[in-house]
Parts: C-alpha cells; structure tokens; sequence
C-alpha cells in the first residue's frame, strides 16, 4: 500500500495542468479498500516523526482543549484504538456514524477512527441545532455519533443526549472532554486503552456519508473510491507535495472540507493545519511564516478558504504561499474572482467549485481557468477517468466519471449510479464570449 500510496501522490502532484488545456493522463488510484485511514497508516509508516495535523487559533477558548500537534505515527496509534473501541460497540459492518465536530484535530482522527473500525462516516455541520441533527439521524440512519462536549457557548454532546431521547435507534454517544456527559463514552479515555492479542486487519474503505446542501433530510452516499477520486482531481489542480503543510479554514464536514483539507493533506503525506474558527492574527502569522518562492524550503505552505474571503485575502501576506484555493459551492458567481496566478513571488490560484455532494471541480486559474473549463470542459485538462463533463450551448451540464459517483439515500439504501453513466448537474452555466460567468440552477 505504501509503494502505491507513493505512486498516487508523484503522479497527482507534478503535473502542470496550467501549462495548456487538452487531456490529461490517466491518474493511478490507491486500492479502493485503502481510503484515508490506509494512507495514514501508509505514511506513519514511512514517516512516524512527520506532522500529520495541527491546531491552530484559540482553541481552548472555543473548545476547552489545548491545541495539539499530531505526528503521523501517533494519530495512526490514536486511530487504531478509536477504532478498537468502535468495533466493541458490535455495530454492524459498514454503519453510518455520525460526526458533529468544528473542525479541529479530534475531528479529523474521529473520522479515520469510523473508518478504521469499517463503518461509514457521517460528518454533519457544527451549525447545526438539534433538530436539525435529528433530522439527519433520522433521514441517513445513524447509530452512533462523536462529537465533543463544548462548542463556544454550546454543549453538543448534551444536545445529542436529547435527540437521543427522540431516537431511540441512536445507540451510542461518544464525545472528547471535558466533562463528558453520564452516558456518553470518554473518547479521551478510549483513545488511552491500550489493546490486547493481535491486530486485526484493517477493513475495507466504506465511504462517505454527507448532506447534499447542507440540508439534513438529503443524505448523500459516496463510496471510498469515489471519494479518493475527488481528491485526486483536486490535487491535480492544487499541487501539494509530501511534506508541505496545508492550512485549511473549511470545515471537514463535506465533500468539498474534506477533498481540499483531510483528503488532499493524506494522499499527498503533507501536514494539515486546522483553523475552524477564524483567528486573523494566528492566521497572519501562519502566512508570515512561510517561506518566500525560490528559498530553500522543502515545507511549502498552502491555504484553502472560502470563496466569499477573498476580497480579505488581498490585505494578507500571501506571496509566500505555494497555492491558495478559494472554495466555491454552487450556485456560484464567477464573476467578482480578483486574485491573479502567474504574479511575480505570487501563489498559484485554485477555485474548487462543490456541486452540490456529487463532485468537485478544481481548476487553476489562467489558461485552464474553471470559467473556461465550464464553459468548453473538451477542452479542459481533467484527469482522464475520473471526471468528464459537458456542457450544452445553453449551459446544461452532464458529468460523469468515478470523482462522481455519488448518490442520494433514499429508504435506507444509496441510489448510486455506475461511474460511466452520463447524468445531468442542477445547475446551469451562464455563458459569455466563450466563458462561464457563474452557475444558476438548472
């Protein structure tokens, strides 16, 4: 798995898909049955002492935890008796487990711990208020959730209590401290255990469960497959090599957080920096930290943040980023883009537009800019295989590919189309002289 894990990353990441448009070649994918908690283990062994995740910001002010910094060989560690734990809940395999995290370091290990274990994670938005929760539960068929036990002024954990109350298929509750409920399981204490007799071996990937528009009565399944394809065409664009650190402001509570920060940080080995709640000053300092282009930094920072920030962006020092990728979520407006790739010491701009849970759309800006790549997609370097799309003279769009195989829960089970099928976007593109200025529903 590591030599192929290797193989993924060198592949996704030399690439200069900027250079022109046209195809591009066929991306080598890890094992479908590896997922992102077999890319940590991959890379924890080879590279136990290198960070894997950091927080950043003032978060025992937010949470009531320290802020930590995780090596990949510790989290690996960490995972596995998560996922220990997990497993002696006796749930069936390839259960949906809810996370209703912000998004921190004990986010991200929770999420590969529900994976570890062999069951599917379901992360929901922080935002969310209780009935909304309940509502997700209901609608995905959810067990199980970890959460932590503060939030600001918030006590997740005791809000889940009372869902639990209104559902009583919710069997387990499960939350990081402090002062974690009665009935609820210390996942600090779990995290502690130490196992016993041999290590079972790890199961496959299952995939991911998240909420098409953030809405909780539209779960979406995404096998694990699909899901490291996502990635793929994400890293693609953002060029993130092993050893780099990438700072993420997104959530990891959709496809579009977790494509661009958890996926991108673990199939290219890089470490992820959390910042869930916005920090301008230790976000100024984590930019002024980077080094400028042509030193010899082997360490290369890069940002993910949300479109709407990027007016903002401009009054920070970013020359010493090696990428920054705005992230969109349709409908979108393409038009108020201001930030330029190509300048002097400046960072390579990536927009990554979410289609709703269905696929991921990263492009470099300039000669492959993603208003081109809307507006012509055969003309545009997709990875081959993984995402193809089409684009009518109106502006109706198909895709279709494995980065797009998802689909809606409905009775329980997923509706998911074959990779090959063509199916329609519900948005439209708006074209103008040859370019997309944005996408409106269809």
């Amino acid at each position: 798995m590591q030599a192929q894990a290797t193989a993924f990353r060198r592949e996704t990441s030399l690439p200069d898909q900027a250079a022109g448009r046209g195809p591009t070649p066929a991306i080598s994918l890890p094992p479908p049955s590896s997922g992102l908690a077999g890319l940590l283990r991959a890379t924890a062994a080879a590279h136990p002492a290198r960070a894997a995740f950091t927080d950043l910001g003032d978060k025992p002010g937010w949470s009531g935890r320290p802020g930590m910094t995780w090596t990949y060989g510790a989290a690996a560690e960490i995972v596995a008796r998560l996922a220990r734990g997990i497993r002696s809940w006796r749930l069936a395999p390839g259960s949906r487990i809810g996370l209703w995290f912000a998004g921190s370091s004990e986010a991200l290990v929770a999420h590969l711990a529900v994976e570890a274990a062999g069951h599917v994670a379901c992360p929901m938005p922080a935002a969310w208020e209780e009935a909304q929760v309940l509502a997700a539960v209901e609608a995905a068929g959810i067990p199980a959730v970890l959460t932590q036990t503060r939030l600001g002024a918030r006590r997740p954990a005791e809000i889940l209590c009372r869902v639990a109350l209104q559902h009583f298929a919710l069997r387990f509750l499960a939350a990081f401290g402090p002062d974690v409920p009665d009935g609820v399981i210390n996942l600090d204490a779990l995290a502690l255990e130490r196992g016993t007799g041999p290590a079972e071996a790890p199961p496959p990937a299952r995939g991911l469960v998240s909420f098409a528009g953030r809405d909780p009565a539209r779960p979406v399944y995404r096998p694990g497959e699909a899901l490291l394809a996502a990635v793929a065409v994400h890293l693609a664009a953002a060029r993130i090599g092993p050893g780099e650190r990438l700072l993420t402001l997104l959530p990891p509570d959709d496809l579009r957080g977790l494509a661009t920060g958890l996926g991108a940080a673990l199939v290219s080995g890089a470490t992820l920096a959390c910042m869930p709640v916005l920090d301008a000053a230790a976000l100024r300092t984590a930019l002024g930290s980077a080094a400028p282009h042509g030193a010899r930094d082997f360490h290369g920072l890069h940002l993910t943040a949300p479109a709407f920030l990027e007016t903002a962006l401009r009054e920070l020092p970013l020359d010493g980023l090696r990428s920054l990728t705005l992230a969109h979520r349709a409908p979108a407006r393409l038009t108020a883009r201001q930030l330029r790739s190509g300048r002097l010491n400046g960072p390579r701009i990536v927009d990554a537009l979410a289609l709703d849970e269905e696929a991921l759309l990263s492009r470099a800006r300039g000669a492959d800019d993603i208003a081109l790549a809307l507006a012509d997609p055969a003309g545009t370097a997709l990875p081959a295989g993984l995402m193809e799309l089409r684009c009518s003279a109106d502006g109706d769009l198909t895709l279709r590919g494995t980065a797009c195989r998802a689909g809606p829960i409905r009775d329980g089970a997923p509706a998911l189309p074959e990779a090959e099928d063509w199916r329609p976007v519900p948005y439209r593109a708006t074209l103008l002289a040859g370019t997309a200025t944005g996408l409106v529903p269809a």
